[in-house]
């Protein structure tokens, strides 16, 4: 009943803000035209149509906010109006009451906010679907004071999410049952991954931990600045860490006036993907503009700062492996590997012929390539990659939903600071040198001092090991000999029994022919 409560209150907010006029009025169907009408008679739909989209999705709950917020990275996709009012949902989210705030650390840290802070904010300086930021200063273990940015979670989420995805999961068993592709696209195995990050990113002592993972993984890659976790400071629904100072990436003018070279910028921010998907499998997953600051700073001008790390992405050594060498193949223009790969990785059926696949892709991917980001649309290729793949059965990979989606962030962004940024020629140096730290023989000598203490431990037993294995091989070997003999006997015994049943049954049917035809004569 809860879902079915659910689904009607979604409906009840479609009409409300008629989203339903806005999907009937971008056909251009008499008919359609003729249903907008009749559906939106007796409504007032003044507001414009990106704000009441907006509002709709405020209203639905952080599931949809976060919907909404991918859509306002793909302004290419979407008229400008919707784009501009999609993008106050990155970090203009309304916020919840700051008292509840106060609360909430108060009752995580059993203390009042005055013997935890020295000083608290209580004006919240950015809201997020899932939790709202106010800035503070505490005191270091060092005894200095450091500004800090506390984040603390909207209350009642949990509830809100859990109905949301429990509608989710219900709508996903419907499309595996009644669609033709439901199998294929394996729609509640992607809810499950949707499940998982939403959950995680509930828990700040989890999104603490992502943070400071990454803030180890890009520290001498001199591109990305991670803040700093104060671990005394974190709880569940409370996380301290360092503050930030920088300008939103999505002020390009304002970073161009101060000096920035937004060309740079954007080659950074795809090395900085990159590095992070093929070099360290884990990669920030939530990388829309209202998490990504650039610092102004003397010391670390330019770089970006990565904010809000709740939903991250791993990967494993097979993932990665696929998927380089997926794109390496690509901008190589090796469609047949590409189609190869597919088959060996069991992502399209094994009696796929090579050639059809590779006919199909080369259609889909050659018509984009030497163009700059702003004539390739991201969405169009994946949407014609994914006709190709319905045409070839390719099974959807839950566990790359992620990666999918940063990729479309990854664009967006790019398109924002430099619409002439070449992608391929940006990633290819990078994956081919990824793929030759991979096989050559600077990763064989990394894998032996992996392996290095495994093997010191072997070492001092392998002279006795040896010893015992050359006294014992010839004994081993007769028991093995004996053993086969012994089962040989068995099967042949087997086998003269099968052997005689089947040549009595015979007998007995001739025998029983015989009489009965003497019978009859």
């Amino acid at each position: 009943m809860g879902r079915f409560f659910r689904a009607w209150a979604i409906v009840w907010v479609v009409l409300r803000y008629g989203l339903d006029e806005l999907v009937l009025s971008s056909f251009q169907h008499p008919w359609l035209s003729r249903l907008r009408r009749i559906v939106t008679f007796g409504r007032k739909l003044d507001a414009p149509r990106g704000q009441r989209l907006r509002q709709a999705l405020e209203e639905l709950g952080p599931i949809f906010v976060k919907f909404g917020q991918v859509l306002s990275t793909r302004r290419d996709l979407l008229p400008p109006d919707v784009a501009e009012e999609l993008a106050k949902l990155q970090d203009r989210v309304p916020p919840f009451d700051s008292q509840i705030a106060v609360d909430t650390i108060e009752k995580s840290f059993r203390k009042p906010l005055d013997q935890i802070f020295l000083s608290f904010e209580r004006q919240p300086v950015a809201s997020a679907s899932i939790a709202q930021v106010h800035f503070a200063t505490i005191r270091g273990r060092d005894g200095g004071e450091r500004e800090v940015a506390v984040k603390v979670v909207r209350p009642g989420m949990k509830r809100v999410i859990d109905k949301d995805l429990a509608l989710m999961h219900m709508m996903a068993g419907w499309v595996e049952k009644l669609s033709a592709d439901g199998k294929r696209l394996k729609p509640r195995e992607v809810v499950a991954e949707f499940d998982t990050y939403l959950n995680d990113e509930l828990d700040l002592v989890r999104e603490a931990s992502n943070a400071a993972q990454l803030r180890r993984n890009m520290a001498g890659l001199d591109l990305l600045l991670v803040p700093e976790i104060f671990w005394d400071f974190c709880h569940t629904d409370v996380m301290v860490m360092e503050r930030m100072h920088g300008v939103p990436i999505s002020q390009v003018e304002k970073l161009r006036e101060a000096g920035v070279d937004i060309p740079k910028l954007a080659r950074d921010g795809v090395t900085i993907f990159f590095t992070q998907v093929f070099r360290d499998g884990f990669f920030h997953a939530d990388m829309h503009p209202g998490n990504i600051m650039v610092s102004l700073a003397p010391e670390t001008f330019g770089r970006y700062i990565s904010l809000d790390f709740g939903i991250v992405g791993a990967l494993t050594e097979f993932d990665k492996e696929y998927l380089a060498q997926n794109f390496t193949a690509f901008f190589r223009r090796d469609y047949k590997r590409v189609a190869e790969l597919h088959i060996e990785s069991g992502w399209v059926p094994a009696n796929t012929r090579v050639e059809a696949l590779e006919a199909a892709i080369r259609s889909v991917c050659e018509p984009y390539f030497d163009r700059p980001l702003a004539e390739i649309s991201l969405g169009m290729v994946l949407m014609r990659l994914f006709q190709t793949s319905r045409r070839f059965q390719v099974e959807i990979q839950p566990q790359l939903v992620l990666l999918q989606k940063t990729l479309l962030n990854i664009e967006g962004l790019g398109r924002q600071l430099d619409p002439n940024l070449d992608l391929w020629s940006t990633a290819k140096p990078f994956l081919e040198k990824w793929m030759l730290d991979q096989m050559g023989p600077q990763r064989l000598w990394s894998e032996l001092k992996a392996q290095a203490p495994r093997y010191a431990k072997i070492l001092p037993d392998l002279p006795r090991l040896l010893s015992d294995y050359l006294q014992h091989k010839d004994a081993g070997q007769a028991q093995l000999t004996q053993a086969l003999l012994q089962e040989q006997r068995r099967t042949n015994r087997l086998l003269q029994s099968v052997l005689y049943a089947g040549l009595g049954f015979v007998l007995g049917l001739i025998v029983a022919q015989a009489i009965v035809r003497f019978q009859l004569f």
